[in-house]
């Protein structure tokens, strides 16, 4: 498990730190920013684990997939700039970035809907080790409740609301099929859960206050196959695009008949 408290020291980075503990945790952080620094904090904790402990932006960009300019301008919103010359603090800016994005405590979680889906989310070990503790599975089976799921017995969704209350849930994660995702969510914001993670094939309607997170794996190889298809047109427009190429047009008292002579010719 990563540690995410505040590091003892950080390389000369005293003022960018002093800033942002007066600051508290910043306002106004962009959407597109807030959705790329879960990648820098992966791209962090390998620099950390391999020894790392101060990167160029440049370096930090590569290992997150982006341009260096735009991880400058996404980490000044958390008001740490770097050295020049030196780099970003990698320890230092774990902090940072978690703190942010509230890994700093732990976040209890339920899980409704223990099929294939919910098991393997349940199974996962990534989500302990950047904060979240799945607290409770639910589902409305008869054969699956009261079986053990990754140390946990799944429980009735009948329970949620109580499962919420003690557990003091904080995000709900629906696995469920679409014809009863909104049901369950409505009874999470009911029970006071305001961050929802959707795996259900559906748009879920949520009161303002609740935020929904929404994955959809057969959405996303939608878009793969038609990046994959673009790829394929292209290939098969080079290769066609090479024979004609690699055609002389005959000579013409001694001379390259011109292309289009040789079309309208052949026409």
């Amino acid at each position: 498990m990563h540690n995410n408290a505040m590091p003892s020291g950080s390389n000369g980075q005293v003022a960018a730190r002093d800033q942002a503990e007066a600051n508290g945790r910043p306002d106004g952080i962009p959407e597109a920013t807030v959705a790329r620094l879960p990648v820098y904090l992966r791209a962090l904790y390998g620099l950390a684990e391999r020894g790392v402990s101060t990167v160029a932006s440049e370096a930090l960009a590569a290992a997150a997939g982006v341009n260096s300019a735009k991880l400058r301008k996404d980490l000044s919103h958390l008001g740490s700039y770097g050295i020049r010359g030196v780099g970003y603090d990698v320890d230092y800016l774990v902090y940072q970035v978690s703190r942010t994005l509230g890994l700093t405590q732990d976040w209890p979680v339920v899980i409704v809907g223990a099929g294939n889906l919910g098991r393997a989310l349940a199974n996962y070990g990534g989500f302990v080790s950047r904060g979240f503790t799945i607290s409770a599975m639910l589902d409305s089976d008869p054969t699956i409740v009261g079986s053990r799921i990754a140390r946990l017995t799944v429980r009735h969704v009948d329970e949620l609301e109580g499962v919420v209350l003690r557990h003091k849930v904080s995000i709900g994660v629906i696995a469920t099929p679409a014809g009863s995702a909104q049901a369950v969510c409505d009874r999470l914001v009911a029970a006071g859960v305001t961050s929802i993670l959707n795996f259900a094939p559906l748009v879920l309607s949520v009161p303002e206050g609740v935020d929904v997170r929404k994955v959809d794996l057969s959405i996303e190889l939608q878009i793969l196959a038609f990046h994959a298809q673009r790829r394929s047109e292209s290939r098969s427009a080079d290769r066609a695009g090479g024979r004609v190429r690699g055609v002389r047009p005959p000579a013409v008292n001694g001379r390259p008949r011109p292309a289009a002579q040789e079309l309208a010719a052949q026409g």
